[in-house]
């Protein structure tokens, strides 16, 4: 399988190694690019890579809390300087206020729905913006939760937005800086994962696999016994559910905890219980794969024309 110098490009904005580290992976991997990473990843040169496309759409991620429900949406745009404009930020506002009312089942069915205070539906509303805005604007994507005690988080005026949803015995506004906190850290470090719990065995199978392989590689490593290399991975195992799973994540504002430990402590402070239950966390334009513009060739058809 061929590969061009865009994969190279996506591999290295995928891993953070070199460029022509990322050359050779492709091409010992056949142009592969999961096998790629993976290649590199045995070779110690990357950490874990996710999977998801470029972040490349424009638009908005938003989080609220309405009436004590909690609405993350995403409604993408064509460029950023939309994304910025006082009525697509107000209809992105009102597509969250309908989630929470209208409890839509799926993106088909919020489409179907009034669009907060007006007689038209969602689809239309949304059709109504295109003409007003002169750009193609489309929602892509909600979640809500009606339980609990749900917090939201917006960062970088809509680049990602976070809805923590907790259950305590504690009033709301107690718990909105525990939520808060937790917010930021999953915008900061995205974890695939919110428990160790959930991480599956496939998943432990790879990452057992490769530090083996790492092991192998390593001349201070490759001569111990298999059952001592074992005995290794055993512990670095914790090391990644510190590093992909919300709970045994190091707690960015106070390293002395982590996230698990941090929510126990807050809510003996308060004097109640919290316990983690569930977020969701957009990012906007994640795994949409924008058009290469090829600026000097655009200029160069501007100037023919003219």
């Amino acid at each position: 399988m061929a590969f061009t110098a865009a994969d190279v490009k996506n591999l290295r904005e995928m891993t953070g190694v070199g460029m022509m580290d990322c050359k050779k992976a492709l091409t010992a991997s056949d142009g592969d690019m999961d096998k790629a990473v993976e290649w590199l990843r045995e070779k110690g040169m990357a950490a874990s890579a996710k999977k998801a496309g470029r972040i490349a759409a424009e638009g908005m991620a938003y989080a609220t809390v309405v009436d004590g429900v909690g609405v993350v949406v995403e409604v993408n745009a064509e460029t950023d300087f939309v994304g910025k404009n006082e009525k697509f930020v107000n209809f992105v506002k009102g597509v969250a206020a309908t989630v929470a009312k209208e409890n839509p089942a799926n993106l088909e069915a919020l489409m179907s729905c009034k669009y907060v205070d007006t007689d038209l539906t969602v689809e239309q509303q949304q059709q109504e913006m295109v003409l007003v805005i002169g750009e193609n604007i489309k929602v892509r994507r909600f979640a809500r939760f009606a339980d609990g005690v749900s917090v939201s988080y917006v960062h970088a005026g809509g680049k990602i937005g976070v809805l923590v949803n907790l259950e305590t015995d504690l009033p709301a506004e107690k718990v909105e800086e525990v939520g808060k906190d937790v917010a930021m850290q999953i915008a900061a470090l995205n974890p695939r994962f919110w428990d160790k719990a959930q991480v599956t065995e496939d998943v432990l199978a790879e990452e057992k696999k490769i530090m083996m392989v790492q092991m192998a590689n390593d001349p201070k490593m490759a001569n111990k016994p298999e059952q001592v290399r074992e005995k290794i991975v055993m512990g670095k195992l914790n090391k990644f559910y510190a590093e992909n799973c919300l709970l045994q994540q190091e707690f960015v504002k106070d390293n002395s905890m982590s996230i698990e430990k941090y929510i126990a402590s807050a809510a003996k402070a308060l004097g109640g219980t919290i316990t983690f239950k569930d977020a969701v966390r957009f990012e906007k334009g994640e795994g949409i794969e924008k058009k290469q513009e090829n600026f000097a060739e655009e200029i160069a058809s501007m100037v023919k024309k003219a």
